[in-house]
């Protein structure tokens, strides 16, 4: 028997009620999730600062920072995508186990692995659809990925050499070629407000 199979899954004694008792508010995933350039990272970022100025306890996953420490181990092939986002998803789990409203932003480019997430956390999870076409995150381009990638000098790059599954019913979708950054945060915070994860 190996020593996976005597383990248990221990379960506090504080509830997820009480834990929103006394912060104030419920936890949440923000799964924000989009092609390189989409605006992921720097979306998640602001609605984290503007969680915070209403005195909400968020925290935000960017891919690049887990990938240099928790995932730096992992490469780009397919497995290691699915890698990087189950134990992104386990994380994210304990976080909302916690209390928090977790933002994450990952381009998690399948949507298996997605709806694995899901399944894992539960209604506390927000599918973020970040999309303002591959057209808009190509001209960005902030780090020069996808001119090297259409040169052929990455492979596997999302979007151009490798796919990106598209969510079929994201919870919410931000265009943030059609919305200012303001406005973005805006349409996140509302969507919150409105189902009640935060207060007005």
């Amino acid at each position: 028997m190996s020593e996976a199979n005597n383990l248990t899954w221990h379960e506090g004694r504080v509830s997820r009620q009480q834990r929103a008792t006394l912060l104030g508010h419920d936890a949440a995933c923000l799964w924000f999730t989009g092609l390189s350039g989409s605006g992921k990272s720097t979306l998640s970022r602001a609605v984290e600062e503007e969680l915070v100025i209403r005195g909400v306890h968020s925290y935000a996953l960017d891919g690049d920072n887990v990938r240099m420490g928790l995932n730096g181990d992992l490469g780009f092939s397919a497995a290691d995508r699915t890698e990087n986002i189950r134990r992104v998803g386990e994380l994210a789990r304990l976080f909302v186990d916690s209390g928090a409203v977790v933002l994450t932003a990952f381009i998690s480019p399948y949507r298996a692995d997605r709806a694995r997430v899901r399944e894992l956390i539960g209604d506390g999870f927000v599918e973020v659809f970040v999309n303002p076409g591959l057209a808009v995150c190509e001209s960005r381009d902030p780090k020069g990925l996808y001119r090297s990638a259409r040169a052929g000098e990455i492979p596997e790059f999302t979007g151009v050499s490798a796919p990106y599954e598209e969510p079929e019913a994201a919870d919410l979708v931000i265009d943030t070629g059609a919305h200012s950054l303001d406005e973005s945060v805006a349409l996140v915070v509302a969507w919150l407000v409105q189902r009640g994860v935060i207060p007005a």
